[in-house]
């Protein structure tokens, strides 16, 4: 879903001075969710419906819900990281492939390089993460260090600076007053060499995989795409890469996480949230897991998790200056993309519901989509734009087919009505 809040422009943030040459440049931003139902990916698995190979965008904003069983022990205890790494692993395999390559990664060897050292770390995570599990303490250390691990390669080497100001060196120089507080070059060097990084455990009982993984640095000039956003909470994961050479341009690189589950506060629903600037232009990419249940009045608490999420993201500050304001709030970005499993569904019954899609008559299910309705009304995403929908309702199918669960279910308890959840 699009901000459609067409009047907030650029110049409402910018402070800078007349004399400044502004140009626009086009980018191309992929954005794609996935409700993983707790299942841990494999080596074997396919990424291309999910990141089309054809595609070749400037951004991919990757979003996943329930990468891991929303179980008390993952809620509560400690946050289980392992598929976030597979997860991680693959879609590198599907964004950095060779160009050449159109076969299966992984079951055809390449020459060395990032792609064929991610493809050996992948096929070998089954085995030694499985090797893992069987004591909670040697888990728990190397679950907290493998994805940390296995994101480094990816990322670019002086990854600090995406997090810094990107004003242009001439406002800078023009009206530092109006800009923001930007170090000088020497110490921004300085303090961001690779050498400063966090130390990475990797000697663990499976040091094969980290092995494998963290040799790719001498072969990262190899990637087009470069990792600038891993972030997880409980079940949902997202992943932001940016062609190697945009990175330079993105700036005031900033996360947040808010929870809305369990006590209306646990990360088991909620959302990751990236705010970040393209050249001079703000982005904020809301990656959300919503209330559930299809029972009426639903709607309403998923409503309510909108509503806190935009109360409640509040960006850190990192200018020093407020004549050029760089957004705190989701609302203060040029762009916004909501997306992930809003959890909103179809206002009909079952067999209705089915009827309709025997029919392929989308127009009409989408009439009754709870988000339109809600929309409509102005109770929730008032003013935003919704994507034309050219696609059958994505939940729920049975594991590993292509049949809705209540065509199997047994009884009207385990039925779910189809319904366009993950937008």
């Amino acid at each position: 879903t699009l901000s459609g809040v067409k009047s907030i422009r650029l110049s409402h943030f910018l402070a800078q001075p007349s004399s400044i040459n502004r140009t626009t440049e086009p980018i191309r931003i992929f954005v794609s969710t996935w409700n993983v139902g707790g299942k841990a990916p494999t080596a074997e698995l396919n990424m291309d419906d999910f990141v089309p190979p054809d595609d070749h965008s400037d951004i991919y904003v990757l979003g996943f819900q329930e990468i891991v069983p929303l179980n008390a022990g993952n809620v509560l205890v400690i946050e289980d990281n392992e598929p976030a790494a597979r997860w991680l692993v693959l879609i590198n395999q599907a964004l950095n492939r060779p160009a050449d390559n159109d076969t299966n990664v992984f079951q055809h060897p390449t020459s060395p390089s990032v792609d064929s050292t991610s493809s050996r770390a992948s096929s070998s995570l089954d085995t030694s993460f499985s090797e893992l599990t069987k004591t909670a303490s040697g888990s728990t250390i190397f679950q907290k260090s493998s994805l940390k691990a296995i994101r480094k390669p990816f990322m670019p080497m002086q990854r600090k600076r995406l997090k810094a100001c990107n004003c242009p060196a001439e406002m800078v120089k023009s009206s530092y007053r109006d800009a923001c507080f930007r170090r000088p070059k020497k110490h921004a060097d300085e303090t961001d060499s690779s050498g400063e990084e966090e130390k990475e455990n990797t000697r663990d009982s499976c040091g094969s995989v980290l092995s494998e993984v963290t040799s790719a640095p001498t072969a990262r000039d190899q990637l087009k795409y470069n990792l600038i956003v891993c972030k997880q909470m409980v079940g949902i994961f997202v992943t932001v890469w940016v062609k190697k050479e945009l990175v330079q341009h993105i700036g005031h690189l900033r996360t947040s996480c808010i929870g809305r589950g369990i006590l209306g506060c646990l990360g088991n629903k909620g959302c990751i949230s990236v705010s970040m600037t393209v050249h001079q232009t703000s982005f904020c990419f809301i990656c959300s897991h919503l209330a559930s249940g299809q029972k009426e009045g639903d709607e309403f608490r998923r409503n309510s998790d909108v509503l806190e999420i935009q109360r409640l993201t509040l960006f850190s500050r990192l200018c020093r200056r407020t004549g050029r304001r760089i957004p705190e709030k989701i609302l203060e970005h040029d762009k916004v993309i909501w997306f992930g499993d809003l959890n909103y569904r179809i206002a009909l019954s079952y067999e209705d519901t089915k009827r309709l899609l025997t029919e392929n008559n989308w127009d009409a299910l989408f009439e009754k989509d709870q988000l339109k309705i809600e929309r409509d009304a102005g109770r929730v995403f008032k003013g935003w734009n919704e994507g034309k929908i050219y696609f059958a309702p994505t939940y729920k199918y049975s594991s590993n087919s292509d049949a809705y669960a209540g065509e199997t279910a047994t009884s009207n308890k385990k039925r779910r009505t189809p319904a366009w959840c993950t937008k």
